[in-house]
């Protein structure tokens, strides 16, 4: 797969928080190229859009979107199938939105025992493998998602039991 075969990616950090973390750009960038290289499905002409956000920015996409009301680490919105074939020329097709809340992803890398590029790089992951269509909605659907999390992480340099606490 060529540079040119890769999602164009395109991150939103709408909280200050964010900063304290260092270059985290980068290592939002190195985790969705990783994915995308290693998904079976052909990512090709794509653009991600992430946003880095805080409690209150999620809490309010998950009561809108979800009807639960309360901030969750991650959510991901799929953008709609094409309707035409890609032509040379076109835009890059839209793969979708992730959303990523900074307080409860440094605090789930502290229960979790993970350092915080590590969480984050594990829930961008996870955000994108939902894009692509994977889903935990039943067992064998997670069972399937997990072991591509797992094998994407390990490509990171991150522990190979990194995708063992299931995302909801």
């Amino acid at each position: 797969m060529t540079r040119a075969d890769l999602p164009v990616i395109d991150i939103v950090i709408t909280a200050g928080c964010w900063e304290q973390q260092g270059d985290v750009s980068h290592m939002v960038e190195r985790a969705l190229l990783t994915s995308a290289e290693m998904v079976e499905d052909d990512v090709g002409e794509a653009e991600v859009a992430v946003m880095l956000a805080d409690d209150a920015a999620l809490k309010a996409l998950n009561a809108t979107w979800r009807g639960i009301d309360k901030p969750t680490n991650v959510l991901s919105f799929p953008a709609p199938e094409p309707t035409q074939p890609f032509r040379i020329g076109d835009p890059p097709r839209h793969l979708g939105d992730i959303a990523i809340a900074y307080e409860t992803l440094a605090r789930e890398a502290g229960e979790e025992g993970k350092t915080f590029g590590h969480h984050l790089s594990h829930l961008v992951v996870h955000g994108f493998l939902h894009l692509m269509g994977h889903d935990h909605i039943d067992d064998g659907e997670a069972e399937e998602m997990e072991a591509l999390e797992s094998d994407i992480l390990a490509a990171l340099g991150y522990p190979a039991d990194a995708a063992t606490e299931r995302l909801r």
